[in-house]
């Protein structure tokens, strides 16, 4: 009977994703940033709907700082796309998540 050997499997830990690279207008940048935001506020906003319905006995206590710090990041972004687009100015956005698995 033969044996076969396998090598062991090198399991992947951590992942960049590039998410964002390049020059843009300020509307573009504007465009790209703002849906970014605004997924991650409907993310929070989902998260924070799902952790009460159905539970009549929640008190619906949810700490928005998230989702409050995100819509102030909008309207820090918009004031600064808006200065760009007046200016005539391009931007350079780059942009990489980092993902790795915790114990």
């Amino acid at each position: 009977m033969e044996t076969l050997e396998t090598a062991p499997v090198m399991l992947k830990t951590s992942q960049d994703i590039n998410l964002i690279d390049g020059v843009f207008t300020a509307t573009e940048a504007a465009d790209i940033i703002n849906s970014v935001l605004k997924v991650k506020i409907n993310f929070h906003k989902l998260q924070r709907l799902s952790r009460t319905e159905g539970d009549f006995t929640d008190s619906c206590e949810y700490d928005n700082g998230r989702i409050d710090e995100l819509i102030s990041e909008q309207e820090i972004a918009k004031e600064f796309f808006g200065q760009a687009r007046l200016e005539g100015k391009k931007l350079k956005m780059k942009s990489t998540i980092e993902i790795f698995i915790e114990d």
